[in-house]
């Protein structure tokens, strides 16, 4: 009957076939042959300021606009960029970078002063930065950032303007993955200093990447050029990209259908099966989790009963297979899988921490309440940010939660800006949320709900979890590392700040006019090497 109930939903909500010709088949919506592309971001990008984007849209552009010391290739591996050489210290804990010849997009020289002075920044705790902790293993980085320390105390200098020198609390293993993270992207001293609006409108946006601003029409679309003054431009073949701001999925995928976007990511859930033997069609890895968080400070999700509840309540399999339908699998954890360890797959080691069932399920519900005192489970609302599919399945675990637990939740939605600012605020009960790991480790997932992670909104606190996230930071041995991190995710999943529902793929339409774009497994495209046939 569930499966019924799920199935009638979908068939109320599809929408007729588009029968245009396929994306691939019509030239780019300014109707020439030249080398642009336009995509669909699907909306405003939060902010381009390397120390204050938190999510994947903002990094989507500010990879294409900005360039660290290492970088990733068209095979995804990692190289140096700004970095021409690079000496490493007997103990493993002092770098020292002689940076290539570099520009800005304005001229300036790129020089050791700027990647100091934007690392600083960020750790500055008046520049409010969330990101900050992945800066944590530079040595005195986290007592600054927390008011205890000097900046002078902060391990990077620059020695002089082609050298920079870099001091780690521990040896870091991953290290170079962390420098080709946009939080480790340099900004223009100057520039910034002189206009703290500087990465709010196209004008004033100076950067060192493959691309400079070109246009920003704020919540309708931006374009970026080939950056005249990059030191790699022969290898960078896309002249410009535009990227789009449209929310509506049915409308984005109308505008592929005619040619007015090249690519679009996350499929209507309606057209997914139309489209799947498509050769414009790909469904690619993607290192995160889909997940919807519990505000721990707030009824009834101060019970980790209702938590608990709630989570082994939905059927996932429903959800990935007949409503998101796009590759994605089930999850009963936070780390999802592809990492690879000693002992095999971090994530095959262990891969369910509760089992969907409802009977255990309405039982904890109704401890809950005698532990509470509630005579009624009180009223839950469910938030989620604006987007066809997450309404989707909103209203799929909405009507889960009803059937399966006896549970009426209200939906209630928010554009993403706005829902970024409500969620971090705290003013919510449970609320969609998705998280990708920087790059490919336990320990960029697991560190999302550290107590005093800016990105953790759920209030969750647990000692003993921050003690072992720590821990696994000084571990050198990597089965030992690994053994660590599992007993942290033992102690997060006990506690379900969070419901798991299911760990990323992403599906794409791509024009077949292109060739050489990348799909990395924890971002969006990477269209710098990209070239219309």
């Amino acid at each position: 009957m569930k499966k019924i109930i799920y199935s009638l939903l979908m068939v109320l909500t599809v929408i007729p076939f588009l029968a245009a010709c396929g994306g691939g088949e019509e030239s780019s919506g300014d109707g020439n042959s030249s080398q642009e592309i336009t995509v669909n971001a699907t909306s405003e990008p939060p902010s381009l300021d390397p120390a204050l984007a938190t999510d994947t849209t903002s990094g989507w552009v500010i990879d294409h606009l900005f360039e660290g010391l290492y970088r990733k290739n068209k095979s995804g591996e990692i190289e140096p960029a700004i970095a021409e050489e690079t000496e490493v210290s007997e103990d493993k804990r002092t770098y020292t970078f002689t940076l290539r010849d570099a520009k800005w997009s304005n001229g300036d020289p790129v020089t050791a002063g700027d990647f100091e002075y934007a690392w600083k920044r960020i750790l500055n705790p008046e520049t409010g930065s969330s990101f900050a902790f992945y800066l944590y293993y530079l040595k005195g980085a986290e007592a600054y950032n927390k008011g205890d320390g000097s900046v002078e105390d902060v391990g990077v200098t620059a020695v002089d303007d082609k050298t920079l020198k870099l001091e780690l609390k521990e040896p870091t293993g991953f290290i170079e993955k962390l420098l080709s993270f946009w939080s480790y992207y340099p900004v223009n001293q100057s520039v910034v200093e002189e206009n703290e609006n500087w990465a709010a409108e196209a004008d004033g946006l100076v950067s060192n990447g493959a691309y400079a601003m070109n246009t920003w029409e704020h919540d309708n679309e931006l374009s970026v050029t080939k950056n005249d003054e990059y030191w790699d431009k022969d290898n960078i073949n896309m002249e410009k990209i535009t990227w789009k701001m449209v929310n509506d999925a049915t409308t984005y995928y109308q505008m592929y259908k005619s040619g007015e976007l090249d690519m679009i990511h996350t499929l209507p859930i309606d057209v997914i099966s139309s489209e799947k033997d498509s050769e414009d069609f790909k469904i690619k890895p993607y290192f995160g989790t889909y997940m919807y968080m519990f505000n721990v400070d707030k009824e009834p999700f101060t019970n980790p009963k209702v938590r608990k509840a709630f989570a082994m309540a939905i059927d996932r399999e429903s959800i990935t297979e007949e409503i998101a339908q796009g590759g994605e699998t089930p999850a009963y954890a936070f780390v999802p899988k592809g990492v690879d360890t000693p002992n095999g797959d971090f994530r095959e080691q262990k891969e369910n921490y509760f089992d969907e069932d409802y009977e255990d399920a309405k039982q904890l519900i109704e401890e809950a309440k005698e532990e509470e005192g509630w005579d009624e489970l009180p009223s839950v609302e469910l938030m989620y940010n604006t987007s066809d599919n997450h309404k989707k399945i909103a209203e799929g675990v909405q009507e889960m939660l009803k059937q399966n637990l006896g549970v009426n939740v209200t939906l209630n939605n928010q554009e993403w800006k706005t829902y970024l600012d409500t969620t971090k605020q705290g003013n919510f009960q449970m609320a969609r949320m998705g998280w990708i790991g920087v790059y490919v480790d336990p320990t960029p997932i697991l560190d999302y709900y550290l107590g005093d992670s800016p990105n953790n909104r759920t209030n969750w606190v647990n000692e003993k979890y921050d003690s072992l996230m720590a821990e696994s930071k000084e571990v050198q041995d990597e089965e030992e590392r690994m053994k660590i991190l599992h007993e942290a995710e033992d102690v997060l999943m006990e506690d379900m700040p969070f419901m798991p529902v299911y760990h990323y793929s992403q599906n794409f339409l791509t024009s077949t006019d292109f060739e050489g774009i990348v799909y990395p497994v924890n971002r969006y495209p990477d269209l710098r090497f990209a070239e219309r046939k």
